[in-house]
């Protein structure tokens, strides 16, 4: 009989285990790319619900640890080795934690192998950094991590609550990797390949000259397309050959014409008024 009853009341408990009720400070997650590397964040969302977060009366008194959220660790994960605040870090994933102060927080990356963020308080961090810390006028409700001013080769790590928001400088390798990946491509390449490999060094304005004969071996097919050959109108501009660059235009014109794209005509039409004069 008692058997039966503590099997009944272990039933019911594992019923109630499946209870499920909103967090308090949700998980987020997100991944942003930079250039061809990978940045991974996952942490805790809290909220300020009207309390003074940072300083002797806050919720986070300045210079203790904080575990950059909310519950388990913060982490960081990045697909290739980056210069964070100007100091490099390797590939991996990364605990974060954090001493906010008045005009700057003490950044803390730990290996990550667990997430309780209070094992960490005591280790030695693979880097330890300051971030820049200015005022907002928006209130941001929810502690907030995110990735922002995105370059090609560059973003700004950002950590943002209350009125408060700090940032650290993130670079990124993306010439050479990308330099590479185009020779190692173009050894067997396709007119994509080729528009791609001239998109990227025109963007990165780097080697116009190349650029130009990546795209022209797109653009000579009378199957280009419009946005290509307004590429190689925006390259020749750019090298300063404004009469070739004037022909290309008003040919992405036509072909922007016949695909009935009205963001190319627009540009096209502009780039035309602008080389006429």
């Amino acid at each position: 009989m008692f058997k039966t009853f503590v099997i009944c009341v272990l039933s019911v408990c594992a019923v109630q285990a499946q209870l499920t009720i909103p967090a308090l400070s949700p998980s987020s997650k997100t991944i942003q790319t930079i250039g061809i590397t990978d940045i991974e964040l996952e942490y805790s969302r809290p909220s300020q619900r009207g309390r003074t977060l940072f300083g002797a009366e806050g919720l986070l008194p300045y210079g203790t640890f904080w575990r950059t959220g909310a519950n388990a660790a913060t982490k960081i994960t990045v697909s290739d080795d980056i210069t964070i605040q100007g100091s490099p870090l390797k590939k991996g994933t990364y605990a974060i934690l954090s001493k906010p102060n008045n005009t700057y927080w003490d950044i803390y990356l730990y290996t990550y192998d667990t997430g309780n963020w209070n094992t960490y308080t005591s280790r030695t961090p693979v880097l330890q950094l300051k971030a820049n810390v200015t005022n907002q006028q928006n209130t941001v409700e929810s502690f907030l991590m995110y990735l922002d001013q995105i370059e090609l080769d560059s973003a700004d790590l950002v950590f943002a609550w209350g009125n408060v928001r700090a940032s650290l400088s993130i670079k990124v390798e993306v010439h050479e990797k990308t330099m590479a990946n185009i020779k190692k491509v173009l050894s067997g390449p396709s007119d994509f390949d080729y528009f791609l490999a001239a998109l990227y060094l025109h963007e990165a304005n780097t080697d116009l000259e190349q650029a130009l004969q990546y795209i022209q071996k797109v653009t000579k097919s009378e199957k280009a397309l419009f946005f290509q050959v307004y590429r190689e109108a925006l390259i020749l501009g750019d090298l300063g050959r404004k009469k070739e660059a004037l022909v290309a235009a008003k040919r992405s014109l036509v072909l922007s014409e016949k695909a009935k794209n009205e963001d190319l005509i627009r540009l096209n039409r502009k780039l035309i008024q602008e080389w006429s004069k």
